[in-house]
């Protein structure tokens, strides 16, 4: 299969995991405990966050694309893995802190996230490089998630306790 294929595949299913786990629960400013809460100075305003994850899906999803069209490629199929279990990790981020008002276990997620994203992107580097540097933007902004996050925590003490959980999905 080409690579073209490959990304008309991988693209969007990327996407709408993607959208379907941004939408599995209120976020944002949808989320009343999420406007309850303090936040850092340098949380960006809300639309800035569906821009950033719509880019680094499409980033994502080519990144994969390039490797399972890599075939014969040595550490091919367990780059894949890597890569499918740190995005199963990341479509999780969003129903644990806006959902279950998990702050504390988000951050250990997003730890969670960055070791896997890590590797995954090590092992895509050994495939075609090309695909680790597709990796790199996911990376960085899973970090600034991170200190977010910490942030979050270390100014809301009891954060979770604020409102009951949210349990509607948002997709309808």
């Amino acid at each position: 299969m080409s690579f073209l294929r490959w990304a008309v595949v991988t693209v969007p299913l990327i996407l709408l995991l993607g959208f379907a786990s941004g939408r599995s629960v209120a976020a944002g400013s949808e989320n009343g405990w999420y406007l309850s809460l303090a936040k850092p100075s340098v949380n960006p305003p809300d639309w800035v966050f569906p821009v950033v994850w719509t880019t680094l899906y499409v980033l994502l999803g080519l990144a994969l694309a390039i490797v399972l069209h890599a075939r014969g490629a040595r550490g091919r199929w367990p780059a894949v893995g890597m890569f499918v279990l740190a995005f199963a990790l990341s479509l999780a981020w969003t129903p644990l802190f806006f959902g279950a008002h998990k702050i504390d276990a988000a951050l250990a997620l997003i730890g969670a996230m960055l070791a896997t994203g890590i590797v995954a992107t090590v092992l895509f580097g050994r495939v075609r490089r090309a695909a680790a540097w597709l990796m790199v933007p996911y990376l960085v902004w899973i970090s600034f998630a991170g200190v977010l996050t910490w942030s979050i925590g270390q100014l809301n003490p009891g954060g979770q306790g604020v409102a009951p959980p949210s349990r509607t999905s948002q997709m309808l």
